[in-house]
């Protein structure tokens, strides 16, 4: 059915997974679509460390060129562009998984749909719509960014400092909403590092985008991302700050968030860590887990539940834990501080699934900070092996002054 503006749309139920099919549509013309398949999709968006790929300097993937054909992985990838309007089309093709179409493609959102193929037996459509450099504000409808003074504010703060775009609902408008008539089965995003600068407002902003994609498909689809690695910003704590803000996005329906501070091997002077091989792994996990309700996957890293004061120490609770916690050595980039807000090194002791904290020059703990800084890189794990996430037990003001 075609409304009076020309819009229409056909529901086509569709057979079981797999292919490929050939779909004829017939009016005054005939239009015959071959080679299709059928399986699940996946929007992969967000900025750099999302779209980066062979082309981009990502030398593993080149292990993956001779043997990396498969017809059941599909890419397409949606060009680069801006709008003042929502669009209804875009420049996008589907190609076949082969040692040409990978080169150009995101890693991260490679090595997740080769897993979820090889695990789910079924084909999967990979939709690549990134940006290196762009904020989430540029990801956001315009009217959502603009209608809120604190969003309107920070985005403001991001104008013209470099060569990307960075006006509100530009790439929202050209990248996205020309693909939610397409159905997914959800979304992996990798991207915060260009919001450093204003991560106060991150949380809000990174919410009510998720909710204006859900409302724009028309269901509330899985959201995964990955929470930014560690990096020497220009500004004291900023990423802690903007990974804090991850965090608590933690609490939205269906998301789930994976931590990376582990992969981060090669060196912090680099935003683009090369790993991204695991990254795509750990989302492939919350979603075979999540949204495809396999068992005995171990997906979770563990959170900051709760402190609890006993005398000269802090005990921290975690949740995700159930298997108990590990160090190699001694607990790293952890700190204690009393009612003074002084931070000072702090001593640990495993205790199952806690953490014992203690300092010889804090007699009255109040607070725990753990791998909270722009570069910290933590040594506590679950003993599944899964990074512990980064935590503070306060709410202090904290400095985020440009580093001289």
């Amino acid at each position: 059915m075609a409304t009076q503006d020309a819009n229409w749309k056909i529901i086509i139920k569709t057979p079981s997974a797999g292919g490929p099919y050939t779909l004829t549509f017939k009016g005054n013309n005939k239009i015959v679509l071959k080679n299709l398949m059928l399986g699940e999709v996946w929007v992969c968006s967000g900025q750099s460390n999302m779209e980066f790929s062979l082309k981009n300097g990502i030398k593993e993937i080149q292990n993956e060129l001779p043997t990396c054909y498969n017809k059941n992985i599909r890419f397409c990838r949606v060009s680069k562009t801006t709008s003042a309007f929502p669009q209804d089309n875009c420049d996008a093709n589907w190609t076949v998984c082969d040692s040409n179409s990978l080169k150009y493609f995101s890693a991260v959102s490679y090595y997740f749909g080769k897993k979820l193929n090889k695990e789910l037996d079924v084909p999967i459509g990979l939709i690549g719509s990134y940006w290196s450099g762009t904020g989430a504000e540029v990801w956001t409808p315009e009217n959502i960014v603009n209608n809120d003074t604190a969003l309107k504010s920070a985005a403001a703060k991001l104008d013209n400092i470099e060569a990307w775009t960075r006006t509100p609902g530009a790439a929202y408008n050209g990248m996205i909403s020309p693909i939610t008539n397409y159905a997914i089965a959800g979304t992996i995003w990798y991207q915060g590092e260009t919001n450093t600068k204003t991560a106060q407002t991150y949380g809000k902003l990174f919410s009510d985008m998720i909710d204006s994609w859900r409302k724009k498909w028309g269901y509330d689809f899985p959201f995964y991302y990955v929470q930014i690695g560690p990096f020497k910003y220009p500004r004291y704590n900023v990423a802690a700050l903007l990974r804090e803000a991850q965090t608590q996005t933690m609490h939205y329906k269906n998301v789930g968030m994976v931590v990376i501070s582990d992969l981060v091997t090669d060196t912090t002077e680099s935003i683009h860590p090369q790993d991204k091989h695991d990254v795509g792994a750990r989302l492939a996990n919350w979603a075979l887990a999540e949204t495809y309700h396999k068992t005995g996957i171990i997906y979770k890293s563990p959170m900051y539940a709760a402190i609890n004061i006993e005398k000269n120490k802090a005990v921290i609770s975690f949740d995700n834990a159930t298997s108990g916690l590990q160090a190699n050595g001694k607990v790293k980039e952890l700190y204690i501080a009393g009612g003074d807000k002084i931070f000072h090194p702090a001593e640990a002791k495993i205790d199952k699934d806690k953490l014992v904290v203690w300092c010889k020059n804090v007699m009255q703990p109040v607070a725990v900070r753990y791998a909270f800084g722009n570069t910290s890189i933590g040594n506590l794990f679950s003993k599944d092996g899964l990074p512990v996430n980064a935590f503070r037990t306060d709410n202090w003001e904290i400095n985020t002054d440009e580093i001289k």
